[in-house]
């Protein structure tokens, strides 16, 4: 887990010795620490597309004039919770229904302050972690939701969280919106699975089942005469189809040269001892911001239709989406 470096302010600029002048200059070449720009010690595009996100968050907080309880994705980013995509407002809540504006970035929602639960984490208010899946799920996609529903699902061994129980989350929906927001709600707790073992992963197989396709067992065991050889994210037994999510970590950490397709350049496994298990299916988070073609997946004909639920995954597809914290 990366260790974020301190914002400076730029209210701060007299204790740091910078004039106002400099600062402005500094933060337009990105070089000087500033409130939201970029931060002490190193460049803000040095930091993940979440890190950033987390940093916007802490700028909200130490600039507000008021006590702010963050929500949503901002409340995800703090809890370590992963999301899609990474331009996303600051979102924060407000307990008086007296139509306060958004404002400077920070986007405001109405709560029941009887129906909040405030936690204080990493040194900022939040919602926990139960509503803040919740919150996410009754407001954005079915295959975004199920990301922070996957991951709250296992242990965060990282941060010292417990795994949630899908009880607990079907528990907290009664009286916590309308019928059909906890028809929508359900059906996601009910996909979500804890085997997922990134945002990616996640994600993807989210995508594949908006798309129609089968659904595929996870971290599935490839063995040979000589017993275990590894696990793929993706298994499609009537079909022997294996599925693989390579995302941005898990490209760099490989050593895999930067371009236009980092995926692509890692090349296929070998599976020794005649134990092909058919076709390989890759897909990776390398793009920016949302999928181009959420809603569809290749075919072997590759026109791009969408496939009945019945119809095995036989060739290479693609999401050029990105997930927050996806390995």
């Amino acid at each position: 887990m990366t260790e974020l470096p301190r914002l400076v302010l730029a209210r701060e600029h007299i204790q740091q010795g910078l004039t106002p002048k400099m600062l402005a200059r500094g933060c337009t070449s990105g070089a000087r620490p500033a409130a939201a720009r970029s931060v002490r010690g190193r460049r803000l595009g040095c930091l993940h597309p979440w890190e950033q996100y987390r940093l916007k968050v802490q700028a909200a907080a130490e600039t507000s004039a008021a006590t702010t309880v963050f929500a949503w994705h901002s409340a995800a980013s703090v809890w370590g919770v992963p999301t899609v995509g990474h331009r996303h407002p600051v979102h924060a809540l407000r307990f008086q229904n007296d139509g306060g504006r958004s404002r400077a970035g920070v986007r405001r929602h109405y709560a029941d302050p009887d129906g909040v639960r405030v936690f204080r984490h990493d040194g900022l208010l939040v919602t926990g972690r139960v509503r803040t899946a919740l919150d996410l799920a009754t407001f954005t996609p079915f295959a975004e939701a199920i990301v922070p529903l996957d991951h709250v699902l296992r242990p965060d061994v990282a941060r010292n969280l417990p795994a949630l129980s899908k009880e607990e989350l079907l528990a907290e929906i009664e009286g916590y919106c309308t019928a059909a927001a906890a028809r929508r709600i359900t059906l996601a707790i009910e996909f979500a699975d804890p085997l997922s073992a990134s945002a990616g992963e996640s994600y993807s197989r989210a995508l594949m089942h908006v798309a129609g396709f089968e659904t595929p067992a996870l971290q599935h065991e490839i063995r040979d005469g000589a017993g275990l050889i590894g696990y793929s994210n993706y298994y499609w037994d009537g079909a022997r189809v294996v599925g693989e999510f390579d995302g941005v970590e898990k490209v760099h950490e490989a050593g895999i040269p930067e371009g236009p397709d980092p995926v692509a350049g890692s090349g296929g496994r070998e599976i020794p001892g005649g134990q092909d298990p058919g076709h390989w299916l890759r897909s990776g988070a390398m793009g920016v911001g949302r999928p181009d073609d959420a809603g569809t997946a290749g075919t072997e004909a590759g026109d791009g239709r969408r496939a009945p639920p019945s119809c095995p995954v036989r060739t290479v597809t693609r999401c050029s989406g990105d997930a927050q914290n996806s390995p």
